[in-house]
């Protein structure tokens, strides 16, 4: 059985930060998924690539699978620069602007 043990991204629509602080323990597919011929549905009998483990840490999610017989690939995560502004959003309602405030 394959796992792949990662750190989710933060969600694009968001810019906050939330469920991206824990591990992931995610099954790989076992067998391909198959089309059914009436409903046109993919279906597939491996119903482990539907269980997701969630851990605090990268070495918890590395010490179940290693007690569970798992072999695991950890992806590290991309970590971004983060965006401070100098003045930050209250800058733009400052008197002091040099501009007049427009959309």
């Amino acid at each position: 059985m394959f796992a792949r043990i990662y750190q989710p991204a933060r969600n694009a629509m968001t810019s906050g930060a939330a469920k991206t602080k824990t591990w992931v323990l995610e099954y790989t597919a076992s067998e391909a998924k198959d089309i059914d011929p009436l409903m046109g549905w993919t279906s597939s009998g491996d119903t482990q690539t539907q269980v997701k483990l969630r851990f605090p840490t990268k070495e918890a999610a590395l010490e179940y699978a290693q007690e569970h017989g798992i072999e695991a690939q950890v992806t590290e995560p991309h970590k971004r620069k983060p965006n401070i502004r100098m003045g930050g959003y209250g800058e733009n309602f400052a008197t002091s602007r040099k501009g007049p405030w427009t959309h």
